[in-house]
């Protein structure tokens, strides 16, 4: 699995996901949860499958 998520794009999904996941056990919202956990790992994988299935990478290379 080739990462194709960049650094701050990484820390954003990881923030934007665990303040779903707040709302989402808050409001018990199941698909809140389930999306929220999903951009959380997304962003420690720093993998997204979306993103792989459009041919675009956020991250990048510095040689």
């Amino acid at each position: 699995m080739k990462k194709n998520v960049g650094d701050l794009d990484s820390f954003l999904r990881i923030t934007a996901g665990l303040s779903m996941l707040g709302i989402g056990i808050r409001k018990n919202c199941n698909p809140l949860i389930m999306l929220g956990s999903m951009k959380v790992a997304e962003g420690i994988t720093r993998y997204c499958p979306l993103l792989s299935l459009m041919g675009i990478s956020t991250e990048q290379r510095v040689i």
